[in-house]
């Protein structure tokens, strides 16, 4: 299983003229199949005229699932190179829709293949990226004192803070590799004595600080 890997932090415009052609990219960060269509299909009804709207999108830790759509284009001349830009730069949880606009000159298989591919690797140069990892959760939950110098302390050595809970004691949740729960569970013993309750939780995929 992959431990990190990359997608875009918000929804990216770019666009390209080749030949009087008009390609407009849009990418944007999804986590479905389902959410990737429904991009696709909201840039479908933003731009009614255009004769094509080619797609392509990568999910998934380990970018196993992959799909494109030529739309009408020759076959493999748009979704194809589209996917390749994407995977070439290392993006996954991301769908790019190019929507284009002819400009009356026909580009050939080759040409399109090219202005596909260009069209999404433009929009790929103008996002912001985020890493994200996986990441365990773990309750700690001690004494009000207490609490503040495990928060401290695991800060200094850079475990992720998540929410915490107040009741007669502090439940505070910390968000860590699998590597680190061994290390934050000694530091919760030494600083509390032995007194704080440690329960590992489920692990799941986060962003991580840039």
């Amino acid at each position: 299983m992959e431990t990190e890997y990359e997608t875009i932090a918000a929804p990216v415009d770019a666009e390209l003229e080749i030949s009087r052609s008009r390609f407009l990219t849009r990418l944007e960060r999804v986590e479905t199949e389902s959410a990737a269509r429904e991009v696709i299909a909201r840039v479908r009804g933003e731009h009614p005229r255009a004769r094509h709207h080619c797609s392509a999108f990568v999910l998934g830790a380990d970018g196993r699932v992959q799909r494109s759509n030529d739309d009408g284009e020759p076959s493999g001349t748009a979704g194809a190179p589209m996917l390749d830009a994407l995977v070439s730069a290392g993006l996954s949880d991301t769908v790019a829709v190019v929507t284009r606009y002819f400009g009356g000159v026909l580009l050939g298989a080759g040409g399109l293949t090219r202005a596909y591919r260009a069209a999404v690797a433009e929009a790929v140069l103008g996002a912001v990226r985020v890493r994200r990892g996986l990441r365990r959760e773990v309750l700690i939950t001690t004494a009000y004192d207490l609490a503040p110098q495990i928060e401290s302390e695991a800060r200094r050595r850079g475990f992720g803070i998540g929410a915490a809970e107040y009741s007669d004691r502090v439940a505070q949740r910390y968000l860590v590799a699998e590597s680190e729960v061994a290390a934050l569970t000694a530091l919760a013993a030494e600083v509390s004595a032995g007194a704080a309750e440690v329960r590992p939780g489920e692990a799941g995929y986060v962003d991580l600080p840039g």
